[in-house]
């Protein structure tokens, strides 16, 4: 920064004032110190920046994977809420494992940001007690919670599971097998639905659900429904936990001479891209993550102001989506 005053015959608090855009600086100074930062290479340290101004605009984001799109529009809202506003996205994948965000919430909070996005609320001890010893502002998202002092923006896993599940049943099908893979937090959530909807039913069967640990994938989806209709060969419909486990059962299913949903009914889950083009097209709950990704952004927002928002829950519900595969 001196050397970008020296080049621009300006004090250093000047030079300073004028590459942050603040309108006190008259313009012909503002572009001569923005010319001599431009020949220098000079780029402001954003970490230098906070510890002289006791103000960061680093904003982590943790989620679990970048490969699953239901994040990675979660991300694209957030970034539309928060980088107008000057702040700036840090993403942060954890893997679904606690102990990986952990180390990336101790990174993270080494920086002294401005505020953080959780996914959820499973992760270590250590992790809670650190991000409450930090004071940064904090918002989770995807579920939701009634603990008070805590901020986050989503939805019930388990009423959109048991949501589902009704729905199979109102259409006659009694024999309804759940297949879930990753097996976290909100995977477990929507298989919580399934058993709740279908005791109050009577006719739930703990041996109708197939849980594997594996990633989550179009391939493993074709794998599940061919190993439940060889173990279980009456069961009437599948409700899987993701819609691309489904997909991959909607291909399979020709291959193994299975009509959709003639013999078996398919459901799904968060209404992914190609889930309507299917043939048949997949019945599934549409999850509301552009809108979870903008609230939580604006939720944050009046945090890191020192606001009090009007709620510090906000449940943004889901919608069945009702196709051909049911």
């Amino acid at each position: 920064m001196a050397d970008v005053a020296r080049a621009a015959s300006v004090s250093p608090i000047t030079a300073s004032r004028a590459l942050r855009g603040e309108r006190a600086v008259a313009p012909d100074l503002v572009e001569r110190v923005r010319q001599a930062a431009q020949t220098l290479g000079y780029v402001p340290d954003p970490a230098a920046r906070a510890l002289a101004s006791q103000r960061s605009t680093l904003v982590p984001v943790l989620v679990p994977l970048l490969s699953n799109a239901l994040f990675v529009d979660v991300l694209e809202a957030v970034h539309r809420g928060l980088a107008p506003h000057g702040y700036q996205i840090l993403i942060g994948v954890t893997h679904y494992d606690p102990q990986e965000e952990e180390k990336l919430l101790t990174s993270y909070l080494a920086m002294r940001p401005a505020g953080l996005l959780l996914t959820g609320f499973d992760r270590t001890d250590e992790a809670r007690q650190r991000l409450a010893a930090s004071g940064v502002p904090c918002v989770h998202l995807m579920e939701t919670t009634r603990a008070p002092d805590v901020y986050c923006v989503g939805f019930s896993q388990q009423d959109a599971g048991e949501r589902m599940v009704q729905h199979l049943l109102d259409r006659g099908h009694r024999r309804i097998a759940f297949a879930a893979a990753q097996l976290d937090p909100r995977t477990l959530q929507r298989a919580e639905g399934y058993r709740r909807c279908l005791r109050a039913a009577g006719c739930y069967d703990a041996g109708l659900e197939l849980l594997s640990s594996e990633a989550s994938s179009v391939r493993l989806g074709g794998e599940l429904l061919a190993q439940l209709l060889d173990k279980h060969p009456d069961i009437d419909a599948i409700f899987f936990c993701n819609d691309d486990l489904a997909q991959g059962a909607l291909l399979a299913a020709p291959r193994l001479g299975i009509r959709v949903p003639d013999q078996v009914a398919v459901a799904g889950f968060n209404d992914l891209a190609g889930s309507a083009e299917m043939l048949p097209s997949l019945t599934t709950v549409r999850t509301p993550r552009q809108a979870i990704g903008e609230e939580s952004a604006r939720m944050l927002l009046a945090l890191m102001r020192g606001e009090t928002p009007a709620r510090n829950c906000m449940d943004l519900g889901f919608e069945l989506t009702v196709r051909e595969s049911t």
